[in-house]
């Protein structure tokens, strides 16, 4: 089959933000907007109330700068505020005001495209979402597209003192125009922190990749230095993880060990398999070091007496990282599993395999990564789930709070504090 012809030169993709998004009813705030006074005094409470969403430079004083009035949408009128304290380039930063109900660009109505966005959870393509919903398909798909531009860590994380001390970290095989490419993820405290498109599995290009991640974590908070990491055994993935953060310490993952010991045992040692099974999750569930180190050795010499082949490479492969796995005793809140990272890379997957994988340039699939990982972290937990009765969703398990009811309008606030980092 022939491929497109698509540009893979990686391109900025997340720009600097001057919209400042606050919860207001859509019915209140076309009032509000004309009567200067009161959009003074409305700006104040939000302030006080949520001054994570403003620049510092706001407290220093603001003017109000002009008002836009969109061809898009007629009945919406945006006021700008110019700050007082100018940039160290010398000019006067300009923010627009917007109500969470009007999108991004103007693109549309909050409310009007929520549920379309919602269902995009399950897969629905973005074709049936334009019959059910109307507008053109390519709506949905650029609506989508514009949510890639937020900062992934900077808007779910709305203090830098939740930023995770403890990390998960994996790379999802993906296809870019008929050619293997990889999207290399990074997990904390519940939600999807890092999500971009690398054209290779080698250290260079996952450097790349995962830089992403260290640099809006560290616009968050510049001495942002994670403790721990969890990978799997590719040496590339580890190599990047201590160049990105030379003190973090590397710990792989013991599931992974353990399946490959289940993948490499045939048919003729099923027998003991329950026995290499339970033998392996009792290492694992060890309270202390020396008697993990007692039944790793254990385990080594019934293994040398009982199995052969590539069965007892892989449980001599376990042993041999015996030191690694003791990390877990130095580290206890850290994962000792990739089980969490998993929890996200199978909504991931299914995503993937609805689209097709990616079909475009570079730029786009980034884009669409990123918006699945912002989405991700805002869509509401399934309602049976035991969880939802804490929380609503990762960035409010992440944050302890939300900034409103709907999970879109909490998003588009979110993207405010990004614009407060500046």
């Amino acid at each position: 089959m022939p491929q497109r012809k698509c540009t893979k030169t990686r391109v900025e993709i997340v720009k600097p933000l001057k919209r400042i998004t606050l919860p207001i009813a859509m019915s209140s705030y076309p009032t509000l907007v004309q009567d200067k006074p009161a959009f003074r005094q409305w700006v104040a409470t939000m302030l006080q109330t949520y001054p994570a969403l403003f620049p510092a430079a706001i407290t220093q004083g603001y003017t109000l700068h002009d008002q836009r009035v969109s061809t898009k949408l007629p009945a919406v009128t945006l006021r700008r505020i110019e700050l007082v304290t100018p940039h160290a380039h010398g000019q006067r930063p300009v923010f627009t005001m917007a109500p969470s109900g009007v999108l991004p660009y103007l693109t549309g109505y909050t409310d009007a495209v929520e549920k379309g966005l919602f269902l995009r959870r399950f897969g629905g393509p973005y074709g049936g979402l334009a019959y059910v919903f109307g507008r053109a398909e390519q709506y949905g798909y650029r609506l989508t597209s514009h949510l890639g531009r937020f900062e992934i860590v900077a808007t779910p994380v709305q203090a830098p003192e939740n930023l995770p001390r403890h990390l998960l970290a994996d790379e999802k095989q993906v296809v870019l125009n008929g050619a293997k490419a990889y999207i290399a993820t990074t997990v904390g405290q519940a939600c999807v922190l890092g999500a971009a498109v690398a054209l290779a599995a080698d250290e260079p290009a996952l450097t790349a990749a995962y830089q992403g991640f260290q640099q809006e974590a560290q616009h968050l908070h510049p001495a942002y230095q994670p403790e721990t990491v969890n990978t799997d055994g590719w040496p590339a993935t580890q190599k990047t993880g201590r160049g990105l953060f030379p003190w973090m310490v590397i710990r792989e993952c013991c599931l992974h060990a353990f399946l490959n010991i289940r993948q490499a045992c045939p048919q003729r040692f099923k027998a003991v398999y329950p026995d290499i099974q339970q033998q392996v999750w009792g290492i694992y569930q060890t309270p202390d070091p020396a008697t993990f180190q007692h039944r790793v050795g254990v385990l080594q010499t019934w293994a040398h007496q009982t199995v052969t082949g590539p069965t007892l490479a892989a449980i001599e492969k376990l042993c041999a990282k015996a030191d690694r796995f003791l990390l877990a005793f130095e580290h206890p809140p850290a994962d000792r599993t990739s089980h969490m990272l998993a929890r996200h890379m199978l909504p991931m997957a299914r995503w993937l395999a609805n689209a097709r994988h990616f079909h475009g340039p570079w730029a786009s699939a980034e884009r669409q990564t990123r918006a699945w990982a912002g989405l991700h972290n805002f869509w509401p937990y399934c309602p049976r789930a035991k969880i939802s009765q804490a929380f609503s969703s990762p960035a409010h398990q992440l944050n302890g709070f939300v900034y409103h009811a709907n999970w879109l309008h909490n998003l588009l606030i979110s993207t405010s504090h990004v614009t407060a980092l500046d």
